[in-house]
């Protein structure tokens, strides 16, 4: 039996013209990850030693998304066909001796136990070749397999079947298994003699078929799991069905989601247990969310860590923020990234924090900035705080220490510092350090010049 050593070959280099955009194919996103991604980590599940992706069309793009690490790059220099992407693949894995995957870097759908059936029959079969194929309705345009019972001869491609061959169902998908170096020599030696000029990687079914090889065919339960990204409006589709198997695997684990098809979770997020998710609720990046939180509609949430208990009201934005259990956010409220929140905090509606730390207890209920700023616990800001943190060149910090009772309508000049359980009178602006215990006024003298608005209206007429 071969050994069940395995790599993968990803191929990524189309320019995807249809898509109509200036982004590579591959990197147009379902749930936060670019669609390259998706073949990536199933080739990381199943264990490849070796994964290379084939790249041409935005090469660097490609490269930088999805970075190093245990990732080889190949170039497809010219475009000839799946089975030069192939053969541009060969130099990354100089030496290797099992079998190699072949994945599309624009097929996101497929799952992790339907390509280790794929392996395992290659395998249990000592086959030279074995593709992962499709039953489907509508066989028009895809290459259809012609059997000899569990034997593949040949695929044969829709412009050159037979009345008769264009009757069969079961086509090809693209997904193969292939004993290494065996597909590389059989790659040159079937040659690109044809019409387009190109090598086809559906000529070394029909060559090592003839040559007495091992040729099987697995074919895929549900067929949606082969479909290719073409266009946006498969882009779309393909979207639509990975948010159901996320979204069904969340409420698998616990979570209450109201309406799971408008209800956005990227690949990563995590959540905890008896949470409430609302309509048109969007959860991004790496963002961890605690248990029993209610996230109410239009609540967006990026790369952010959620503690327990945690409501967070419609129509509030979030994101490179932390907040701690017990807090209540919004609604209309806007945590830009540093904001940590300790817990049992209020920010409430067209709130705007920016790192800003809050402690324990602290709260802004409506209408404030606070920007740069370093709170202890217990503080309350009344309507209208701005921490005016920006001085045209420089930021400046802001310190309010424990306790601390601010008025509304109050501007802290920084860098500034506030002493414990001082208050702030409404309508000041600070621009000095207050001491603790201390009640701080910087108002300017009220003037009231009588009869002033009557002679006023006097002059305009």
């Amino acid at each position: 039996m071969q050994s069940q050593k395995c790599a993968a070959v990803i191929l990524a280099a189309g320019q995807g013209t249809r898509m109509k955009s200036a982004l590579p194919k591959v990197l147009h996103e379902i749930a936060g990850q670019p669609l390259v991604a998706w073949p990536v980590e199933q080739a990381r599940l199943l264990g490849c030693e070796k994964i290379s992706i084939v790249v041409g069309h935005g090469s660097d793009s490609v490269r930088n998304k999805l970075g190093a690490g245990d990732l080889q790059y190949a170039v497809q220099t010219e475009q000839l066909g799946t089975g030069h992407a192939l053969l541009s693949a060969e130099a990354s894995l100089s030496g290797f001796n099992g079998t190699v995957l072949l994945l599309c870097g624009d097929v996101p759908l497929l799952r992790q136990e339907t390509l280790q059936q794929l392996l395992d029959l290659h395998h249990a079969e000592e086959a030279m070749v074995t593709v992962l194929t499709a039953q489907v309705n509508d066989p028009y345009g895809y290459g259809r397999i012609i059997r000899d019972g569990k034997l593949v001869q040949a695929i044969v491609e829709e412009k050159d079947a037979t009345a008769e061959q264009k009757t069969i169902r079961e086509i090809n998908s693209g997904i193969y298994a292939f004993a290494a170096p065996y597909v590389f020599d059989a790659l040159r030696n079937v040659g690109r003699e044809n019409a387009q000029g190109e090598y086809y990687l559906t000529d070394i079914i029909a060559a090592a078929s003839a040559d007495g090889h091992t040729v099987r065919a697995l074919q895929v339960e549900s067929p949606e799991e082969v479909h290719g990204i073409n266009d946006r409006i498969q882009l779309a589709a393909a979207a639509r069905t990975i948010r159901q198997r996320l979204n069904a695997a969340l409420m698998r684990q616990g979570v209450s989601m109201i309406d799971p098809e408008t209800t956005y979770v990227d690949v990563g997020v995590q959540i905890g247990s008896d949470t409430i998710l609302y309509p048109n609720v969007s959860l991004r990046g790496r963002t961890l969310i605690g248990r029993a939180c209610i996230i109410e509609p239009g609540a967006v949430l990026t790369d952010c860590e959620i503690g327990d208990r945690v409501h967070i009201k419609p129509g509030s934005v979030l994101a490179g923020s932390k907040v701690g259990d017990d807090g209540a956010i919004g609604p209309m409220a806007h945590l830009r990234p540093g904001t940590i929140l300790d817990g049992d905090n209020k920010i409430g509606n067209f709130v705007e924090t920016k790192k800003a730390h809050l402690g324990i207890g602290s709260q802004a209920s409506h209408l404030t900035y606070l920007g740069d700023a370093e709170v202890g616990r217990n503080v309350n800001f009344g309507c209208g705080t701005i921490t005016c943190n920006y001085d045209g060149r420089d930021k400046h910090l802001t310190v309010v220490e424990d306790d601390v009772f601010v008025g509304s309508d109050t501007q802290f000049i920084a860098p500034v510092r506030i002493g414990r359980n001082s208050l702030i009178a409404a309508g000041s602006t600070i621009t000095k350090d207050v001491p603790a215990d201390s009640l701080a006024i910087a108002r300017s003298e009220q003037r009231n010049i009588e009869g002033w608005a009557k002679e006023k209206k006097k002059s305009k007429k």
